[in-house]
């Protein structure tokens, strides 16, 4: 099947952005990182706004898919590999140019309900997966029985984005965070002995 106008109108806008920023960037950038002019570009949206809010949504349903594709034959393994996934670097992962320019997109966010909004789905989808896999994790006796889902979900949520953030921010690697995390699984939720198939 073709790919949609609309398809490659939001990958140029992936690329475009890898490489001018979010601040910087124009609807020409975008045409020239497209086979689509610029009049083409707004024939589909009408704002540079509206273009950005379809993107988020574009991502949000790639990053859902990915999100649904990570498991694991425990829920111990599942969480972990969650985290794993949530903080990995390299290969068809988003290098740094890109998660600048989400940084730049998040600051715009407090001003911007539209922003917000695409981002908080972000946030929400990412705990409320991390959420049930501990739930159910508890239910079957694989974690503590005192482990509060929500709680933990909040604190390795607010973790990671944090890590992001520092990454992009101070050049901070996310690999120590990865193992801290994984450390924090194994010593805080994992029950005695437990081998419970997810």
């Amino acid at each position: 099947m073709a790919a949609q106008p609309t398809d490659e109108i939001l990958d140029a806008t992936y690329r475009a952005l890898c490489e001018h920023g979010f601040a910087d960037l124009t609807v020409q950038d975008i045409a020239d990182n497209s086979e689509k002019s610029k009049a083409t570009i707004h024939y589909h949206y009408d704002s540079k706004q509206d273009l950005f809010e379809a993107f988020l949504e574009y991502l949000y349903d790639d990053y859902t898919d990915h999100v649904d594709d990570v498991s694991g034959e425990t829920y111990r393994e599942h969480l972990l590999a969650l985290v794993e996934f949530s903080l990995a670097e390299g290969g068809d992962v988003p290098g740094i140019d890109f998660r600048t320019a989400m940084l730049e997109i998040k600051a715009q966010a407090p001003y911007d309900e539209g922003f917000r909004k695409r981002l908080t789905d972000f946030d929400q989808y990412l705990t409320d997966r991390i959420e049930a896999v501990v739930a159910d994790g508890v239910e079957a006796g694989e974690f503590h029985a005192d482990v509060d889902p929500e709680t933990t979900a909040e604190f390795l949520v607010t973790t990671i984005k944090g890590a992001h953030t520092r990454r992009v921010s101070v050049n901070h690697p996310l690999d120590r965070i990865r193992e801290t995390l994984a450390e924090y699984v194994e010593t805080h939720l994992v029950a005695d002995g437990a081998e419970v198939s997810a």
